[in-house]
């Protein structure tokens, strides 16, 4: 094998359909949009969710509840990862290296599974009882950010 009999494979490269290109082409005249109707003429666009006239899925359906626009969202990282990061002081900055959280903008909460086998002080938003507890415990501070 060698550059010259390099090629793509049978149905990698397809020509594009070119619509309304004469009778011969077999998509001439209406160019595959069949005749008559509001779809076949130029500028049509349906909305989003359109039935052609029936009550919208959408509308139908029945609502209930809302959605709290200020509910604040908690990145969750458990002990047990934490164990895995070498450093005595873990902060955001820290996880976000170790891959737990992905910007050290989230919000944090730590939760209470696994253990601690060193004294760490872990920088958070958020603990929950048996996270701080289990922390204390190991020798090391829950430390809270923002408060």
């Amino acid at each position: 094998m060698n550059l010259s009999n390099l090629h793509p494979n049978k149905s990698a490269r397809k020509n594009r359909k070119r619509l309304g290109r004469g009778p011969g082409s077999g998509w001439g005249k209406t160019a595959g949009r069949g005749s008559k109707g509001q779809k076949s003429i130029a500028g049509y666009s349906r909305k989003i969710g359109f039935e052609g006239g029936q009550m919208p899925l959408n509308r139908r359906l029945p609502k209930r509840g809302f959605t709290n626009i200020f509910k604040k969202v908690y990145t969750t990282v458990n002990l047990h990862h934490l164990e895995k990061i070498k450093k005595n002081n873990v902060t955001l900055k820290e996880m976000v290296v170790a891959g737990l959280i992905k910007k050290e903008k989230e919000e944090v909460k730590i939760l209470g599974r696994g253990d601690l086998s060193s004294a760490k002080t872990i920088h958070a938003h958020k603990f929950s009882a048996s996270a701080k507890e289990k922390i204390e415990k190991a020798g090391g501070k829950a430390v809270l950010i923002g408060s």
